[in-house]
């Protein structure tokens, strides 16, 4: 899949099957989506496009308005997001920057000047709930008005149930915030997971006896927060059971940037001591131990990890917690 940041690359196609969203998460219904995508583009002989937006408008909207609150949590970032796009078969993905000149573009204008002049669309596919332009203005009437006007047609797709919940964004975040990990990997058809390249932190948990891997989640409000049982692939030829930590904690430590802290149960001796970092990891969250606590003491700090290690193993269904040799990290 070729990804492009904004309109102006050579290499964008002359002509494209597009749908527009924000595809946080990439949900099962996101997935039919896709999969009406790419047939027709096949049907059509040009190549499939997903355009989306980063930041999230909502993000854009509560800045500009001074109310962080008001930003939705993340599901997944840019990485993960363009990593299942790519899997669900898409030929290109564009990400443009939402900001105050696109959020001011007549619904009009961002057809003329977004759809056909600057992606060539020669179908769009949009959901039930699309709006678009300045105010929302725009909705799916007016797309089908305009493409019959400028040469592309327009198709929606009605909302996706799976066992009688419909698919979105709203519910797999319900599902992650209340820690519902069976019931977002059924809204999501994968188990949750986070990526990205293992990074230097602070040692601390060296010192304390629980080294730990530490990816960046690249938002400020991750969707899940807690302390989870977890699975590493890309490590080993296995993935690697293990207890990870996202939330509050990372938050304090590394300056306001969210990171996934991940202890593994057992190490592979062949990684040595630091022969994790810089690679690039999948972390799959399969089921949540508690949210984060606060320990008086480091002695308290061990005594919770060595309980979420056993809880971890116990989840697992393994005899003893095990051990590591030696990963990167800095401990939670």
């Amino acid at each position: 899949m070729r990804v492009f940041r904004g309109l102006h690359h050579p290499g964008i196609a002359d002509a494209c099957a597009l749908t527009i969203g924000n595809f946080d998460g990439v949900h099962r219904g996101h997935q039919a989506m896709l999969a009406l995508l790419t047939n027709e583009a096949r049907h059509r002989g040009v190549p499939s496009c997903v355009l989306t937006f980063e930041p999230h408008p909502r993000d854009f909207f509560a800045a500009r308005a001074g109310t962080p609150e008001a930003v939705p949590r993340r599901v997944c970032t840019l990485r993960d997001k363009l990593s299942e796009l790519e899997r669900c078969g898409i030929d290109q993905a564009v990400v443009m920057r939402f900001n105050a000149a696109l959020a001011a573009l007549s619904p009009q204008a961002f057809i003329d000047d977004v759809l056909v002049r600057g992606l060539g669309a020669r179908c769009v596919l949009v959901g039930d709930d699309f709006r678009f332009g300045a105010r929302r203005a725009g909705d799916y009437a007016l797309l089908d008005t305009a493409g019959a006007a400028a040469g592309f047609d327009v198709a929606r797709m009605m909302s996706y149930e799976v066992h009688g919940l419909r698919v979105s964004s709203s519910a797999v975040r319900d599902a992650l915030a209340a820690g519902d990990m069976a019931r977002a990997a059924t809204l999501l058809g994968r188990p949750y997971s986070i990526s990205g390249h293992v990074l230097h932190g602070r040692k601390l948990g060296r010192e304390i006896g629980t080294p730990t891997l530490n990816l960046r989640f690249g938002h400020r409000r991750p969707a899940a927060q807690g302390i989870f049982v977890v699975r590493v692939h890309g490590l080993d030829a296995a993935p690697l059971p293990g207890v990870a930590s996202l939330g509050v904690r990372p938050t304090i430590e590394h300056g306001g940037e969210q990171r996934l802290e991940v202890y593994c149960l057992h190490w592979p001796a062949a990684l040595g001591r630091d022969g994790a970092y810089g690679r690039c990891v999948k972390v799959e969250l399969l089921h949540k131990l508690h949210d984060e606590r606060a320990y008086a003491s480091l002695d308290a700090l061990r005594a919770g990890i060595a309980q979420d290690v056993a809880d971890a193993s116990a989840w697992f269904g393994a005899d003893s917690p095990g051990g590591a040799t030696g990963p990167a990290g800095s401990g939670r």
